[in-house]
């Protein structure tokens, strides 16, 4: 059984560059960009419809996320995303180790790899100045921002987990980025797999 990695992450935490730095540290891939790719390929759907569906739901409203964009049969877009995200995710795991980013590959691999599943956050404040000084985010406020991405992600990850996003228990570690330093996660995760 391959050996996964699965970095969930706040945003802004920097979750996607320690789950980089580790798979490039161990010489394992790390997908991320290229699942969006993968999932805009096999979907025919635009990789930033992709991008804003397979990991975030419409608004951060659960009861608002299930009667979105439905149609007649009860499906809706970003289902047909997470069948085929469930599908690539589990062909990634098989094919060889891995560091999987996001898009509840966590829940998805439970019991079916050898997985050691990471959750990364870091104080609000902390995560706001980052997204303005990696990504260069000036839109709207950023605090704002961080909430609202937050928000939605925790709500696509109940609406198709029926799990909480951000328990510990679902966890085997969460680090605090902020205060540990990107860097010391990713010595942490890389000794521990």
């Amino acid at each position: 059984m391959n050996r996964i990695i699965t970095i969930s992450r706040e945003f802004g935490s920097g979750g996607r560059t320690i789950g980089k730095k580790v798979a490039e540290q161990l010489g394992i891939p790390c997908y991320d960009e290229e699942l969006i790719n993968r999932l805009a390929e096999a979907s025919g759907m635009s990789e930033d419809f992709v991008k804003e569906n397979s990991e975030y739901t419409v608004s951060g409203n659960w009861f608002a996320n299930a009667l979105a964009g439905r149609n007649m049969y009860g499906h809706s877009p970003q289902d047909d995303l997470w069948r085929i995200q469930s599908k690539i995710i589990y062909e990634l795991a098989e094919k060889g180790p891995c560091v999987i980013v996001g898009r509840c590959a966590d829940y998805l691999l439970r019991g079916k790899a050898d997985c050691l599943t990471v959750f990364i956050h870091a104080d609000p404040e902390f995560r706001a100045k980052r997204i303005v000084e990696v990504y260069g985010e000036r839109e709207e406020a950023p605090l704002k921002r961080v909430k609202d991405k937050d928000k939605r992600r925790k709500a696509y990850y109940q609406f198709y987990t029926d799990s909480t996003w951000g328990d510990a228990e679902n966890y085997h570690i969460a680090l605090d980025s902020g205060v540990l330093g990107i860097d010391t996660c990713v010595d942490l995760i890389k000794r521990l797999y």
